[in-house]
């Protein structure tokens, strides 16, 4: 298992892994904060990028905030902006 602290920026131009963010994952998403869609994005980011089902991509804390935890269930890739941090 697989657990990610991330640090999500909404509303961006596009979706990417951007570096770091004080010791957290920065990720830009092109979603909303809004009801929920950019939680359900990024879900889907970090599903597509680790190769997974959605299933197996879990948000554990933060719902309501940009740093947020979620475990991913055995990863089938390592995407190359992360084995460069």
């Amino acid at each position: 298992m697989l657990i990610l602290q991330i640090y999500v920026q909404p509303k961006a131009s596009k979706d990417e892994i951007s570096g770091l963010h004080n010791g957290h994952l920065k990720i830009r998403i092109t979603a909303p904060p809004v009801d929920g869609k950019a939680n359900a994005h990024l879900r889907k980011f970090l599903a597509r990028i680790f190769k997974v089902p959605q299933s197996r991509v879990e948000l554990t804390r933060g719902t309501n905030s940009r740093q947020k935890q979620f475990q991913i269930r055995q990863p089938r890739a390592l995407p190359s902006e992360i084995s460069k941090i």
